[in-house]
Protein backbone atom coordinates (compact mmCIF):
# COMPACT_ATOMS: atom_id res chain seq x y z
CA UNK A 1 0.00 0.00 0.00
CA UNK A 2 1.09 3.59 -0.63
CA UNK A 3 0.01 4.75 2.81
CA UNK A 4 1.15 4.11 6.37
CA UNK A 5 -0.53 4.76 9.71
CA UNK A 6 1.56 6.37 12.41
CA UNK A 7 0.36 7.14 15.90
CA UNK A 8 1.48 8.10 19.35
CA UNK A 9 2.91 11.16 21.00
CA UNK A 10 5.64 12.43 18.72
CA UNK A 11 6.29 15.51 16.58
CA UNK A 12 5.76 13.75 13.24
CA UNK A 13 2.24 12.74 14.25
CA UNK A 14 1.49 16.15 15.75
CA UNK A 15 2.60 18.01 12.62
CA UNK A 16 0.50 15.90 10.25
CA UNK A 17 -2.48 15.96 12.61
CA UNK A 18 -2.55 19.75 12.83
CA UNK A 19 -1.85 20.34 9.14
CA UNK A 20 -4.52 18.16 7.52
CA UNK A 21 -7.73 20.22 8.03
CA UNK A 22 -6.23 23.23 6.30
CA UNK A 23 -5.58 21.09 3.22
CA UNK A 24 -9.15 19.74 3.05
CA UNK A 25 -11.39 22.77 3.60
CA UNK A 26 -11.98 26.16 2.03
CA UNK A 27 -11.35 29.09 4.37
CA UNK A 28 -15.05 29.73 5.00
CA UNK A 29 -15.59 26.03 5.86
CA UNK A 30 -12.64 25.48 8.18
CA UNK A 31 -13.78 25.01 11.79
CA UNK A 32 -10.48 23.74 13.14
CA UNK A 33 -9.62 25.23 16.52
CA UNK A 34 -5.86 24.96 16.16
CA UNK A 35 -5.09 26.11 19.70
CA UNK A 36 -7.41 23.52 21.25
CA UNK A 37 -5.95 20.71 19.14
CA UNK A 38 -2.39 21.76 19.97
CA UNK A 39 -3.13 21.79 23.70
CA UNK A 40 -4.83 18.40 23.55
CA UNK A 41 -1.92 16.84 21.69
CA UNK A 42 0.53 18.19 24.27
CA UNK A 43 -1.77 17.33 27.21
CA UNK A 44 -2.05 20.98 28.24
CA UNK A 45 -5.77 21.47 27.71
CA UNK A 46 -8.03 22.27 30.66
CA UNK A 47 -9.75 18.91 30.21
CA UNK A 48 -6.64 16.79 29.58
CA UNK A 49 -6.67 15.48 33.15
CA UNK A 50 -9.94 13.66 32.50
CA UNK A 51 -8.81 11.37 29.67
CA UNK A 52 -5.95 9.82 27.73
CA UNK A 53 -5.57 10.48 24.01
CA UNK A 54 -3.74 8.81 21.14
CA UNK A 55 -3.49 10.70 17.84
CA UNK A 56 -3.31 8.80 14.53
CA UNK A 57 -2.21 10.07 11.14
CA UNK A 58 -2.11 8.36 7.74
CA UNK A 59 0.85 9.47 5.61
CA UNK A 60 1.25 9.16 1.85
CA UNK A 61 4.55 7.29 1.52
CA UNK A 62 5.44 9.08 -1.71
CA UNK A 63 4.69 12.70 -0.76
CA UNK A 64 5.00 12.29 3.02
CA UNK A 65 1.84 14.36 3.31
CA UNK A 66 -1.01 13.56 5.73
CA UNK A 67 -4.15 12.14 4.09
CA UNK A 68 -6.21 11.12 7.14
CA UNK A 69 -6.24 11.53 10.89
CA UNK A 70 -8.13 10.57 14.03
CA UNK A 71 -7.83 10.83 17.80
CA UNK A 72 -8.64 7.97 20.15
CA UNK A 73 -9.79 8.97 23.64
CA UNK A 74 -10.05 6.78 26.74
CA UNK A 75 -11.76 7.66 30.01
CA UNK A 76 -10.97 5.76 33.22
CA UNK A 77 -13.48 3.02 34.04
CA UNK A 78 -15.24 3.44 30.66
CA UNK A 79 -15.10 0.47 28.31
CA UNK A 80 -16.10 2.69 25.37
CA UNK A 81 -13.34 4.26 23.28
CA UNK A 82 -14.16 7.58 21.63
CA UNK A 83 -12.84 8.50 18.20
CA UNK A 84 -12.81 12.10 17.02
CA UNK A 85 -11.08 14.78 14.97
CA UNK A 86 -11.67 12.44 12.04
CA UNK A 87 -10.51 13.82 8.70
CA UNK A 88 -9.78 11.94 5.48
CA UNK A 89 -9.41 12.49 1.78
CA UNK A 90 -12.14 10.78 -0.24
CA UNK A 91 -10.63 7.30 -0.49
CA UNK A 92 -12.28 4.39 1.27
CA UNK A 93 -9.10 2.31 1.51
CA UNK A 94 -7.41 5.04 3.52
CA UNK A 95 -10.34 5.35 5.94
CA UNK A 96 -10.38 1.57 6.36
CA UNK A 97 -6.65 1.41 7.00
CA UNK A 98 -6.88 4.17 9.62
CA UNK A 99 -9.96 2.90 11.42
CA UNK A 100 -8.82 -0.72 11.33
CA UNK A 101 -5.66 0.35 13.16
CA UNK A 102 -7.69 2.43 15.63
CA UNK A 103 -10.11 -0.45 16.26
CA UNK A 104 -7.36 -3.00 16.84
CA UNK A 105 -5.63 -0.76 19.37
CA UNK A 106 -8.86 -0.02 21.23
CA UNK A 107 -9.78 -3.70 21.36
CA UNK A 108 -6.29 -4.66 22.52
CA UNK A 109 -6.64 -2.08 25.30
CA UNK A 110 -9.84 -3.74 26.52
CA UNK A 111 -12.43 -1.45 24.96
CA UNK A 112 -15.70 -2.94 23.73
CA UNK A 113 -16.96 -0.23 21.41
CA UNK A 114 -15.92 2.81 19.39
CA UNK A 115 -18.21 5.84 19.63
CA UNK A 116 -17.95 9.11 17.79
CA UNK A 117 -17.09 11.44 16.35
CA UNK A 118 -16.27 12.83 19.79
CA UNK A 119 -13.39 15.30 19.70
CA UNK A 120 -11.86 14.10 22.98
CA UNK A 121 -14.77 15.46 25.01
CA UNK A 122 -18.49 16.17 25.01
CA UNK A 123 -17.44 19.68 26.05
CA UNK A 124 -15.30 20.31 22.96
CA UNK A 125 -17.27 18.99 19.99
CA UNK A 126 -19.07 15.84 18.89
CA UNK A 127 -21.44 14.45 16.21
CA UNK A 128 -21.17 14.12 12.42
CA UNK A 129 -22.96 16.40 9.96
CA UNK A 130 -24.86 14.50 7.22
CA UNK A 131 -26.82 17.04 5.13
CA UNK A 132 -27.08 20.64 3.85
CA UNK A 133 -23.44 20.95 2.84
CA UNK A 134 -24.27 23.84 0.51
CA UNK A 135 -24.32 26.15 3.54
CA UNK A 136 -21.27 27.42 5.38
CA UNK A 137 -20.98 26.21 8.99
CA UNK A 138 -22.75 28.18 11.67
CA UNK A 139 -21.11 28.92 15.02
CA UNK A 140 -20.91 25.78 17.13
CA UNK A 141 -21.78 23.41 14.29
CA UNK A 142 -19.89 20.12 13.97
CA UNK A 143 -18.72 20.44 10.37
CA UNK A 144 -17.09 17.86 8.10
CA UNK A 145 -16.79 16.73 4.49
CA UNK A 146 -20.01 15.47 2.91
CA UNK A 147 -18.60 12.00 2.20
CA UNK A 148 -17.57 11.16 5.78
CA UNK A 149 -20.85 9.46 6.64
CA UNK A 150 -20.39 7.01 3.77
CA UNK A 151 -16.74 6.41 4.63
CA UNK A 152 -17.60 5.61 8.23
CA UNK A 153 -20.68 3.55 7.38
CA UNK A 154 -18.64 1.45 4.97
CA UNK A 155 -16.13 0.89 7.77
CA UNK A 156 -18.84 -0.73 9.89
CA UNK A 157 -20.16 2.20 11.93
CA UNK A 158 -23.89 2.48 12.61
CA UNK A 159 -26.04 5.31 13.97
CA UNK A 160 -26.16 5.49 17.75
CA UNK A 161 -28.11 8.77 17.99
CA UNK A 162 -29.62 11.30 15.60
CA UNK A 163 -29.82 15.08 16.06
CA UNK A 164 -31.31 18.04 14.22
CA UNK A 165 -30.89 21.79 14.10
CA UNK A 166 -34.07 23.63 13.15
CA UNK A 167 -33.84 26.51 10.70
CA UNK A 168 -36.29 29.32 11.52
CA UNK A 169 -37.11 32.33 9.31
CA UNK A 170 -37.63 35.93 10.37
CA UNK A 171 -40.68 35.84 12.65
CA UNK A 172 -43.57 38.12 11.67
CA UNK A 173 -44.63 40.63 14.30
CA UNK A 174 -48.15 39.22 14.25
CA UNK A 175 -46.98 35.64 14.99
CA UNK A 176 -48.65 34.21 18.07
CA UNK A 177 -47.90 30.92 19.82
CA UNK A 178 -50.75 30.22 22.20
CA UNK A 179 -48.87 27.56 24.18
CA UNK A 180 -45.81 29.76 24.68
CA UNK A 181 -47.91 32.76 25.70
CA UNK A 182 -50.06 30.75 28.11
CA UNK A 183 -47.05 29.21 29.85
CA UNK A 184 -45.34 32.58 30.07
CA UNK A 185 -48.33 34.17 31.79
CA UNK A 186 -48.73 31.19 34.14
CA UNK A 187 -45.14 31.36 35.34
CA UNK A 188 -45.16 35.14 35.71
CA UNK A 189 -48.29 34.88 37.82
CA UNK A 190 -46.55 32.33 40.06
CA UNK A 191 -43.74 34.76 40.78
CA UNK A 192 -41.12 33.65 38.25
CA UNK A 193 -38.84 36.19 36.58
CA UNK A 194 -37.26 35.75 33.16
CA UNK A 195 -34.64 38.30 32.22
CA UNK A 196 -31.33 38.87 30.52
CA UNK A 197 -28.29 38.91 32.79
CA UNK A 198 -25.91 41.85 32.97
CA UNK A 199 -22.44 41.19 31.59
CA UNK A 200 -20.95 41.95 35.01
CA UNK A 201 -22.93 39.02 36.47
CA UNK A 202 -21.66 36.52 33.89
CA UNK A 203 -19.52 34.57 36.37
CA UNK A 204 -22.33 34.07 38.88
CA UNK A 205 -24.93 33.17 36.25
CA UNK A 206 -22.69 30.65 34.48
CA UNK A 207 -21.85 28.97 37.76
CA UNK A 208 -25.59 28.45 38.29
CA UNK A 209 -26.00 27.26 34.70
CA UNK A 210 -23.19 24.77 35.35
CA UNK A 211 -25.12 23.27 38.26
CA UNK A 212 -28.20 22.80 36.10
CA UNK A 213 -26.28 21.38 33.14
CA UNK A 214 -24.48 18.78 35.25
CA UNK A 215 -27.87 17.40 36.20
CA UNK A 216 -29.91 17.97 33.05
CA UNK A 217 -27.32 16.78 30.52
CA UNK A 218 -26.04 13.81 32.51
CA UNK A 219 -27.94 11.26 30.40
CA UNK A 220 -26.65 12.63 27.07
CA UNK A 221 -24.47 10.27 25.01
CA UNK A 222 -20.74 10.93 25.58
CA UNK A 223 -21.48 13.22 28.55
CA UNK A 224 -18.74 13.35 31.18
CA UNK A 225 -18.74 15.25 34.45
CA UNK A 226 -16.24 18.10 34.78
CA UNK A 227 -15.46 20.38 37.70
CA UNK A 228 -16.96 23.85 37.89
CA UNK A 229 -13.64 25.66 37.44
CA UNK A 230 -12.98 23.69 34.23
CA UNK A 231 -16.47 24.47 32.91
CA UNK A 232 -15.90 28.15 33.60
CA UNK A 233 -12.54 28.04 31.85
CA UNK A 234 -14.06 26.49 28.72
CA UNK A 235 -17.00 28.90 28.58
CA UNK A 236 -15.15 31.97 29.81
CA UNK A 237 -14.79 33.44 26.32
CA UNK A 238 -18.56 33.38 25.79
CA UNK A 239 -18.72 36.45 28.00
CA UNK A 240 -17.38 38.50 25.11
CA UNK A 241 -19.37 37.07 22.20
CA UNK A 242 -22.85 36.88 23.70
CA UNK A 243 -25.61 39.29 22.78
CA UNK A 244 -27.15 39.46 26.24
CA UNK A 245 -30.58 40.33 24.83
CA UNK A 246 -30.66 36.75 23.56
CA UNK A 247 -29.59 35.15 26.83
CA UNK A 248 -32.47 34.54 29.23
CA UNK A 249 -32.29 33.34 32.81
CA UNK A 250 -35.36 32.19 34.76
CA UNK A 251 -35.50 32.90 38.50
CA UNK A 252 -37.88 31.58 41.13
CA UNK A 253 -37.51 32.96 44.64
CA UNK A 254 -34.10 34.32 43.58
CA UNK A 255 -32.90 30.85 42.52
CA UNK A 256 -31.78 30.19 38.93
CA UNK A 257 -34.14 27.51 37.61
CA UNK A 258 -33.75 27.79 33.82
CA UNK A 259 -31.62 29.24 31.05
CA UNK A 260 -31.64 29.89 27.32
CA UNK A 261 -28.32 30.79 25.69
CA UNK A 262 -28.00 32.07 22.13
CA UNK A 263 -25.12 33.63 20.22
CA UNK A 264 -24.99 35.64 17.02
CA UNK A 265 -23.95 33.49 14.10
CA UNK A 266 -20.28 34.32 13.70
CA UNK A 267 -19.76 31.40 11.27
CA UNK A 268 -16.22 30.09 11.82
CA UNK A 269 -14.67 33.35 13.07
CA UNK A 270 -14.39 32.26 16.75
CA UNK A 271 -12.08 29.39 15.71
CA UNK A 272 -9.59 31.75 14.08
CA UNK A 273 -9.08 34.58 16.52
CA UNK A 274 -6.82 37.37 15.29
CA UNK A 275 -7.09 41.15 15.24
CA UNK A 276 -8.95 41.24 11.93
CA UNK A 277 -11.47 38.58 12.93
CA UNK A 278 -11.91 40.16 16.35
CA UNK A 279 -13.23 43.33 14.74
CA UNK A 280 -15.48 41.28 12.45
CA UNK A 281 -16.90 39.56 15.53
CA UNK A 282 -17.60 42.94 17.14
CA UNK A 283 -19.41 44.12 13.99
CA UNK A 284 -21.58 41.00 13.89
CA UNK A 285 -22.28 41.19 17.62
CA UNK A 286 -23.57 44.74 17.22
CA UNK A 287 -25.81 43.81 14.29
CA UNK A 288 -26.32 40.04 13.86
CA UNK A 289 -27.82 38.62 10.68
CA UNK A 290 -28.80 35.40 12.45
CA UNK A 291 -28.80 33.80 15.89
CA UNK A 292 -27.78 30.31 16.96
CA UNK A 293 -29.77 29.01 19.94
CA UNK A 294 -27.20 26.74 21.55
CA UNK A 295 -28.25 25.75 25.06
CA UNK A 296 -31.45 25.48 27.01
CA UNK A 297 -32.26 23.85 30.32
CA UNK A 298 -34.92 23.88 33.01
CA UNK A 299 -34.75 22.53 36.55
CA UNK A 300 -36.75 19.28 36.59
CA UNK A 301 -38.98 20.67 39.33
CA UNK A 302 -40.27 23.44 37.02
CA UNK A 303 -41.76 21.60 34.07
CA UNK A 304 -43.29 23.79 31.38
CA UNK A 305 -40.86 26.63 32.02
CA UNK A 306 -39.12 25.86 28.72
CA UNK A 307 -42.13 27.15 26.82
CA UNK A 308 -42.10 30.36 28.84
CA UNK A 309 -38.39 30.87 28.09
CA UNK A 310 -39.04 30.20 24.42
CA UNK A 311 -41.77 32.82 24.42
CA UNK A 312 -39.35 35.48 25.65
CA UNK A 313 -36.77 34.47 23.03
CA UNK A 314 -39.48 34.56 20.35
CA UNK A 315 -40.37 38.12 21.35
CA UNK A 316 -36.70 39.13 21.08
CA UNK A 317 -36.40 37.54 17.63
CA UNK A 318 -39.51 39.40 16.48
CA UNK A 319 -38.01 42.71 17.56
CA UNK A 320 -34.61 41.97 16.03
CA UNK A 321 -36.21 40.79 12.79
CA UNK A 322 -33.57 38.16 11.99
CA UNK A 323 -33.71 34.38 11.37
CA UNK A 324 -32.35 31.78 13.79
CA UNK A 325 -31.15 28.20 14.19
CA UNK A 326 -32.28 25.96 17.05
CA UNK A 327 -29.09 23.95 17.32
CA UNK A 328 -28.26 20.31 17.89
CA UNK A 329 -31.26 18.72 19.58
CA UNK A 330 -31.35 14.96 20.05
CA UNK A 331 -34.31 13.06 18.64
CA UNK A 332 -37.06 12.65 21.19
CA UNK A 333 -36.40 15.88 23.09
CA UNK A 334 -39.43 18.15 23.27
CA UNK A 335 -37.40 21.19 22.19
CA UNK A 336 -36.96 19.56 18.78
CA UNK A 337 -40.58 20.41 17.93
CA UNK A 338 -40.80 23.90 19.46
CA UNK A 339 -42.64 26.26 17.08
CA UNK A 340 -42.72 23.45 14.51
CA UNK A 341 -45.01 25.48 12.25
CA UNK A 342 -42.14 27.92 11.69
CA UNK A 343 -39.43 25.38 10.82
CA UNK A 344 -38.21 25.83 7.23
CA UNK A 345 -35.55 23.12 7.09
CA UNK A 346 -33.38 20.94 9.32
CA UNK A 347 -29.69 20.22 9.55
CA UNK A 348 -29.02 16.61 10.53
CA UNK A 349 -26.24 15.01 12.56
CA UNK A 350 -25.42 11.57 13.90
CA UNK A 351 -23.34 9.96 16.61
CA UNK A 352 -21.93 6.64 15.40
CA UNK A 353 -20.76 3.45 17.05
CA UNK A 354 -18.99 0.23 16.18
CA UNK A 355 -18.69 -2.85 18.36
CA UNK A 356 -15.19 -4.24 18.70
Amino acid sequence: MNYKVIYGKNDLVYTGFLALPGKLYQKNELTQDYDTEYKLLHEKHTLSKYFNITPFVVIDKNSQMPVARCMLTYYPEDDVAYFGFFECIGQQEIAEQLLDTVSKKAKKDGKTKLSGPVDASFWIKYRLKINLFDRIPYTGEPYNKNYYYKLLSDCGFVVQNHYTSNIYPIIDMDYYNEKFEKRYEQFLNKGYEIKSPAKKNYQYIMEKVYELIMDLYSDFPAFKYIEKKDFMDIFGSYKYILDYDMVKIAFYREEVVGFFISVPNYANLPYKLNVRNFFKILQIKNKPDEYVMLYMGVDRRHLGLGNALSNVITMELKNKHVPSIGALVRDGKITQSYASELIRDRYEYVLLEKKL
